[in-house]
């Protein structure tokens, strides 16, 4: 794609030096390393540099243009440099506005989707994107696991949930080139924040909540803040009319704007309340706390575990002034592990139904055919006499949701759980004894572990998430072990028949984080390797 400066500027609303109306831009970049001649460049700031270090780089390797605030570094000379030098007051909103420019307002011609919560985005999201495959839509999605630009979904080399705009512009321009009408984006709390307005341009139609929870706070600062952020995703829908033109089609089509809001967590009225479009409900509890403003909610009721999943009763509430009534009752079956992937479905459900105009009911009949996410409830299974699971859960309220339905099936079984996890460097600390609280309740043997240090000594993490663990005896049934590939030996070692070793914390990730370097690491693949070294390897893992 090649574009002059002219054609990408004035569209986004931005002055254009009239000396540079004809400067060709042929690709964007924020970082220096990935510029080729002809990009333009943008020098972010960040949180532990300044991008404005970087254009000299950028300029060496062929930058035809750079955004910019704040100070040159005294090293460029504009004069003496044959590049459009643009100097703005905010570079990340900037930013965000060109690149739906630079590909031609993506956004405008694709029905977005965005799913937002601390736990569950990245499920409900692939749910989606699973669903409206099913109503015979071309779709795409960008997810913290995988992505698809129209085809089947591939493992995501981005190491952010929500990725940079101009990323995120490219994935969804390409989704156009490929004939997608609809497309779904995790959209982080990161992503949503006005400090990096990644998701500052994009028009959404569809939006959903799965929860909230004490996460991200270094980041964010507060709880508060991290809800008001993650609430800019439903304050998004009133940002546009909805109106798109989507490929294909010879009209324009007026898209019937909806949320979804969980209704078992506190911050459900919060989220209903950021919009004034038309918002549904959905819950596990038999009585859940309605907001007044939501008329519609679904509730799922007597859950119960299948070989394959879980299967439960769909009651579609409809409430007035005057009454509460029940529309309709629906069994179905979730080909998927986990009760709390309930949520994620009937999140998904409702989008979707609004979305393509299909009954509720003919959607809860596609749910056996739902698949899990990589990283996600995903079973190891190489013929070992005892059960492994790898999961990404590394909060507080995941460990919670986790254990309490695993400790249940493995102790009727008289198993035990083996939990191997950590804590990240750099990252909310209040949480690390937390965590070690709530797996020593339900686990009978804790290993503890490295997950991304980073800059933090790794030895005093461990002891920070040991100081929870209080019923528990180190070197008896609680194990501070570092060097993970080591930890997981050290599992499977302990591990009899019956037993369960959950593997929690990595998931779908592909290196942990050491200081500053991201030391490839798989952890599906080091359990098989793990097991392989002890004899097991006739079968393969499942995602259920």
């Amino acid at each position: 794609m090649q574009k002059s400066l002219y054609q990408i500027l004035e569209p986004a609303n931005i002055d254009c030096p009239s000396s540079c109306r004809n400067v060709q831009i042929t690709g964007l970049a924020f970082d220096s390393r990935a510029v080729k001649d002809g990009y333009l460049f943008f020098a972010l700031p960040g949180i532990h540099t300044n991008g404005n270090r970087f254009i000299d780089s950028a300029l060496k390797n062929g930058a035809k243009a750079v955004v910019y605030q704040g100070e040159l570094p005294t090293n460029i000379n504009e004069q003496a440099n044959n590049a459009v030098f643009l100097h703005v007051e905010n570079s990340r909103f900037v930013m965000a506005a060109i690149s739906e420019s630079f590909y031609d307002f993506p956004s405008k011609k694709l029905v977005i989707f965005g799913v937002t919560g601390t736990e569950g985005k990245s499920t409900t999201v692939s749910f989606i994107w699973q669903l409206l495959r099913k109503a015979g839509k071309k779709c795409g999605f960008i997810s913290t696991v995988e992505y698809s630009v129209g085809g089947n979904a591939l493992p995501n080399p981005e190491h952010q949930t929500t990725p940079e705009a101009p990323i995120i512009c490219a994935k969804l321009y390409e989704m156009i080139q490929n004939g997608c009408t609809h497309a779904v984006i995790e959209s982080s709390s990161h992503g949503l924040s006005e400090k990096t307005n990644r998701l500052g341009s994009i028009l959404f139609d569809y939006v959903a909540f799965t929860n909230v929870t004490h996460e991200h706070l270094e980041f964010h600062g507060t709880l508060e803040q991290y809800k008001s952020d993650k609430a800019n995703l439903f304050k998004a829908l009133d940002k546009h009319d909805h109106k798109k033109k989507l490929f294909g089609s010879a009209n324009e089509e007026i898209i019937n704007a909806t949320g979804a809001v969980n209704l078992d967590d506190e911050a459900a009225c919060f989220f209903a309340e950021k919009t004034n479009h038309k918002v549904l409900g959905f819950s596990l509890k038999e009585f859940p706390k309605v907001p007044s403003s939501i008329t519609d909610f679904f509730v799922a009721q007597n859950i119960k575990k299948t070989n394959n999943g879980e299967k439960c009763t769909i009651k579609h509430i409809h409430k007035s002034a005057s009454k509460t009534e029940t529309l309709y009752t629906q069994q179905t079956e979730l080909s998927v592990r986990g009760a709390f992937n309930i949520y994620n479905a009937l999140a998904a459900t409702i989008l979707v139904s609004s979305a393509c105009n299909i009954d509720e009911r003919t959607i809860f009949e596609w749910w056996n055919t739902l698949k899990s996410v990589t990283g996600r409830m995903s079973v190891i299974d190489k013929g070992q006499p005892f059960e492994v699971i790898v999961d990404y859960a590394h909060t507080p309220s995941s460990f919670t949701t986790i254990f309490a339905p695993l400790e249940k099936q493995v102790h009727a079984r008289s198993g035990r759980i083996i939990a191997l996890f950590g804590s990240a460097g750099e990252r909310d600390t209040k949480k690390r004894s937390e965590q070690g609280s709530i797996a020593s309740k339900y686990a009978d043997i804790i290993i503890l572990t490295d997950e991304d240090p980073r800059k933090e000594d790794s030895t005093a993490i461990l002891k920070e998430i040991a100081a929870g663990c209080s019923n528990k005896t180190e070197n008896l049934n609680l194990f501070l072990i570092n060097n993970r590939p080591k930890a997981i030996r050290k599992a499977f070692s302990l591990a009899k028949k019956d037993d369960l070793v959950l593997l929690l914390g990595k998931g779908h990730e592909n290196s942990i984080i050491y200081n500053e370097t991201a030391t490839p690491y798989n952890e599906i693949e080091e359990a098989k390797s793990a097991l392989k070294e002890m004899g097991y390897s006739k079968h393969l893992e499942e995602n259920l």
